[in-house]
């Protein structure tokens, strides 16, 4: 089970998505695509977007924080109840 945070240093969404994830004791990976050129074009190739946030919930995508869409993986992979 796993999930990907993708983001950079300078992104205001990205911190507060990885403080909700913290917040909720979720465990996740994150990527700094700023430096790793290799990790940003995986992200484009899942996403089909530049921006930051992208957020990867086995499989399932969300672009930016989008609290809702973010719930709805989560529950629906078992991470949240």
């Amino acid at each position: 089970m796993s999930i990907i945070v993708y983001s950079t240093s300078t992104c205001p969404f990205c911190n507060l998505a990885e403080e909700w994830l913290k917040e909720k004791k979720i465990v996740f990976q994150k990527i700094n695509v700023g430096i790793d050129q290799e990790k940003a074009k995986e992200m484009i190739e899942k996403s089909g977007q530049m921006g930051v946030p992208v957020i990867d919930v086995e499989g399932i995508i969300i672009i930016g924080f989008d609290k809702p869409k973010l719930e709805e993986a989560l529950k629906e992979k078992g991470f949240l109840k």
